[in-house]
């Protein structure tokens, strides 16, 4: 009989993806042991890339950031195969982002080529690029290029009042777009960040761990005074009256366990991630999907998505993981 992880697991892989929802899943099976599924994604992003080196492009022609999401799972790909393929995804990515990627004046790499709100330019950061971005410019060993894009989301996303990013703003315009501090997006950011951190932890260079670190901390604490009593969140975090949300909590609980294990947290926080995950495991429906999670396409809803099965996953590699070791 399938586990409840594996059957989200299976319906994950039935669910169509764009370019970061294939690097997500990807990476939770990747974090979650399954070589024998994530390779194949790698593969696949790979053969979908496009001719400027965007890995993945199916639906994501004005993706800028979320294609360079895959290029993290390229890279693992080529370390444990040695398969060169994999090599040259990688490096396709990166030479895009590092030569034709649109960036803005200082230097911060755009979410989009485009806008997709009328009345506003091209020129925008989503606090969701977090993830897609700088995780995979430490992968690749530009770990001081990687710290400067977080702090260029910093200092137009971050909210200094309550430790949390909002979700984006047009540097062209000046002006946000959606400010709000969407739970997901956070997610997105504190996931983002740990990686970044665990990469840098790897080098020399001291400055950037030890600045993530004290960043990953402060945005933790800011999204846990929004916590719900079963562990979840509201899908704008400040606003009571906004729909509760699966996804942030299944992300938030990954990165607790993961920090856990790595010894950057205490473990006190992990029976409380493991209560949040137990919360929303009493969400998944027969067919294996997460309910009451921010749903795709438009994430402004509550419905189903292939990120909130992905962050499932991830939340339960780390726990079996961090309770294996200490028990």
């Amino acid at each position: 009989m399938c586990s409840v992880t594996d059957r989200v697991i299976n319906t994950m892989l039935s669910m169509q993806r764009y370019p970061w929802e294939q690097r997500v899943c990807a990476q939770a099976l990747y974090e979650y042991g399954r070589d024998d599924l994530w390779i194949p994604m790698a593969y696949d992003a790979v053969k979908r890339m496009g001719q400027d080196g965007r890995l993945a492009m199916i639906g994501g022609e004005p993706a800028v950031s979320d294609p360079a999401s895959c290029g993290e799972i390229c890279i693992r790909a080529y370390e444990k195969t040695k398969d060169p393929f994999f090599k040259h995804g990688a490096d396709c990515m990166l030479d895009y982002l590092l030569n034709a990627a649109p960036r803005t004046e200082d230097g911060i790499i755009c979410h989009n080529n485009v806008s997709f709100e009328e009345g506003f330019s091209p020129y925008q950061l989503w606090v969701d690029g977090i993830y897609m971005v700088p995780p995979f410019l430490a992968a690749m060993g530009m770990v001081e290029e990687a710290w400067i894009q977080i702090l260029g989301y910093r200092k137009y996303l971050y909210d200094d009042e309550c430790n949390l990013f909002y979700h984006i703003y047009d540097v062209e315009q000046k002006r946000f777009v959606r400010k709000k501090h969407w739970a997901t997006g956070n997610g997105w950011a504190l996931l983002g960040l740990l990686r970044v951190m665990e990469e840098a932890d790897c080098t020399s260079i001291s400055g950037p761990a030890k600045q993530c670190r004290e960043c990953f901390l402060e945005l933790l604490n800011g999204m846990l005074n929004y916590r719900l009593e079963d562990g979840r969140f509201r899908d704008i975090l400040d606003d009571e009256t906004s729909f509760i949300d699966g996804t942030s909590a299944m992300m938030v609980s990954a990165a607790i366990f993961r920090a856990a294990f790595d010894g950057i947290l205490s473990d006190d926080l992990c029976d409380k991630a493991s209560r949040a995950i137990g919360t929303v495991s009493g969400t998944i429906d027969e067919y294996g999907l997460l309910r009451q999670v921010c749903g795709c396409p438009d994430f402004q809803s509550e419905g189903t998505s292939a990120e909130a099965q992905a962050a499932y996953i991830m939340a339960n590699a780390w726990r079996n993981k961090y309770y294996k070791r200490n028990t």
